[in-house]
């Protein structure tokens, strides 16, 4: 077996704004499993929130090669090498070779349910309200859209993107961007605006002031959600668990965290960074556990790889199996 890595910039169409900052392009690293007869792919994008670069992942997966050689397996990786970006672009190469060389589809070594086509949200990126407002305008048809929020100002853009697009369902992300009083005073007005979740209000590691907190609305955790470990203290704040391949380090263990999720009641969203379908394609696996699935990454793109996943508006066909799995 041999590990091939790379890097690769996508453009973004425009420019993608969250509470921390703005991008144009996503920059990804795929890593390649062959044997010369059968190849696997994985696709991240490594995260600067979590101390993750580019160089970072390259450094991490060259250090992986002689194992990869030597017959490592996606437990083997689990175990020794902690949740990230680098070990997702392996583990799910590993997976997709494992697919293919068995001619087995991914879901079914897993043990998932098979995957069917499903309705994605679509992001909206932080804006002033009437450019949100025209953004919302623009995909007033989607049933679902997710709005990037920021400390100050987000009813007003909130009740735009409502006013725009009354017929969707909202998501907010505030990127760890609000305080417990800000939170406290902007639920009950929120929720006769159409949203049905807010992910992340408060920062990762303030998980326990949510205690303070009655909101009428379902909140999600995403930064605070990484590997399984990191699930055991967020029962008691949250309801939802945003559960991402770059953060769990790969398919794998995020399955165990969806499962472990299930069991002690909490529901499932199914997240991604902005990445090509061969981002997307090992999370959509993950679709059949979910009640929120924000898979829109490739939408957000100014082009993306082929083949790709098809989408039909909001509607995200599964994942052609020559990309993956």
């Amino acid at each position: 077996m041999r590990l091939d890595v790379s890097t690769e910039s996508w453009p973004i169409a425009g420019t993608f704004t969250i509470s921390r900052g703005s991008k144009t392009a996503a920059d990804v690293v795929v890593a390649t499993v062959s044997d010369g007869q059968f190849s696997g792919r994985g696709e991240c994008v490594p995260y600067p929130r979590y101390g993750e670069s580019i160089a970072g992942a390259l450094e991490t997966l060259d250090a992986l090669k002689d194992a990869v050689g030597k017959g490592l397996t996606r437990d083997m990786l689990m175990a020794d090498t902690p949740p990230g970006a680098a070990r997702n672009a392996l583990d799910c190469a590993l997976l997709d070779f494992e697919a293919k060389a068995s001619r087995r589809p991914a879901h079914e070594i897993l043990g998932l349910p098979e995957p069917a086509a499903i309705t994605t949200a679509f992001t909206l990126s932080l804006g002033e309200p009437a450019a949100m407002a025209d953004a919302a305008r623009s995909a007033s048809t989607r049933p679902l859209l997710k709005l990037k929020l920021g400390p100050d100002g987000a009813l007003a853009r909130v009740r735009a993107v409502h006013d725009a697009a009354p017929a969707a369902a909202l998501i907010l992300d505030a990127n760890e961007a609000w305080s417990v009083e800000t939170l406290n005073s902007l639920t009950p007005q929120l929720a006769a605006l159409g949203v049905v979740l807010i992910e992340q209000p408060l920062p990762a590691g303030a998980d326990d002031a949510l205690a303070e907190v009655r909101s009428p609305i379902p909140l999600c955790a995403d930064e605070s959600l990484h590997g399984i470990e990191s699930l055991r203290h967020l029962c008691s704040g949250y309801q939802y668990l945003n559960i991402k391949l770059d953060k769990t380090g790969g398919l794998t263990e995020a399955v165990l965290v969806a499962r472990e999720a299930i069991s002690r009641g909490l529901g499932i969203m199914v997240g991604c960074m902005v990445s090509t379908s061969l981002g997307m394609a090992p999370a959509f696996a993950l679709t059949p556990l979910a009640r929120f699935v924000d898979l829109d990454g490739p939408l957000l793109l100014a082009r993306d790889r082929e083949p790709a996943i098809r989408y039909d508006g909001s509607i995200m066909q599964p994942p052609p199996r020559a990309l993956w799995g």
